[in-house]
């Protein structure tokens, strides 16, 4: 069975689709719907509102709900859907965390590199604000919260939705576009939406949930999505921050610059360039073949033996 076909091994009704969507997926609805009626001068209000609260108290407050929505999810999988959260997760008989690990490692490198190397080019407008108390705080608040953040995020975009979408559809490339524009609108109430620009950041986001998809479909499992968005996520909150983004921490250092369109480029040739080859490294790493296939071949329901639902 692929990774997609795992859904049969539930209850498939969809009843418990739009419900367990609605119930998981409430807070990017919700924030959407507020990037779309919200007059600008309140949003830039409610960023500026954001930023009084201490960093620490502010990251908690923004990634604890996650905790809460993932369970929540895996409750709905288990209890509703009846499946077990492995074949959410993966085609292997077990989680495999040596592919996490790897992805991690990958982000992590390139990021903290590409990070040093621009420093390197010119530090002008990068503050260096580390405080040990501080950062202490920020690294057990982040270790401890980021996994159910991007835990929420993967198995519901490159795990729920893309597994139930392709169920519906009979088909692997509609549930990969379709979930990577969701997961770019889900981050579009983010201030760095405003700051640079909508669709320059979609760019970015819809690209990273294409880039995350691919990955999930040709391996067959979540695992090296789930340390590529860990890793991500977490170099953005412990290496550097700055006023324009989500994430308002007491990271090592602070950007201090206003976004332009150098941070533009930054943003969209990771897309173009970057990603495809991340892809290209997997794919030698995991030894993916059939790419077509996995990408954009049908979805048909396996041999019952195969799919009996989860007691």
């Amino acid at each position: 069975m692929n990774y997609i076909q795992q859904a049969y091994k539930g209850q498939r009704e969809l009843w418990m689709f739009i419900l367990t969507t609605f119930l998981v997926a409430g807070i990017f609805i919700g924030n959407f719907i507020y990037f779309l009626v919200a007059d600008p001068a309140d949003l830039d209000m409610a960023y500026d509102l954001m930023k009084q609260i201490p960093a620490n108290v502010s990251l908690v407050m923004n990634l604890l709900p996650f905790a809460f929505l993932l369970g929540l999810l895996f409750i709905l999988v288990k209890f509703v859907h009846q499946r077990s959260i492995l074949s959410l997760t993966t085609t292997r008989s077990k989680v495999d965390f040596k592919r996490i690990l790897f992805s991690f490692l990958m982000v992590t490198f390139y990021a903290v590199g590409g990070f040093f190397l621009m420093y390197y080019i010119d530090s002008s407008e990068i503050v260096y604000q580390f405080d040990a108390v501080k950062f202490t705080i920020l690294f057990i608040i982040s270790i401890l919260l980021f996994p159910f953040q991007i835990g929420l995020e993967e198995y519901l975009f490159r795990g729920y939705l893309m597994q139930h979408i392709g169920i519906l559809v009979k088909n692997k490339w509609f549930p990969l576009i379709f979930t990577s524009i969701l997961f770019g609108i889900a981050h579009s109430a983010n201030p760095e939406v405003g700051a640079i620009g909508f669709w320059q950041m979609m760019i970015f986001y819809i690209g990273t949930g294409l880039l995350l998809g691919i990955m999930t479909l040709m391996d067959e499992g979540l695992e090296l999505a789930l340390g590529f968005h860990l890793g991500n996520n977490l170099i953005g909150s412990l290496l550097v921050t700055a006023d324009w983004t989500a994430l308002q921490t007491d990271a090592i250092f602070k950007d201090t610059s206003e976004p332009m369109i150098g941070t533009i480029s930054e943003i969209i040739l990771p897309v173009l360039i970057v990603y495809p080859i991340m892809l290209l490294i997997l794919s030698k790493v995991y030894g993916w073949t059939n790419w077509k296939d996995k990408l954009f071949g049908k979805v048909t329901a396996p041999p019952k033996e195969d799919y009996k639902i989860i007691e």
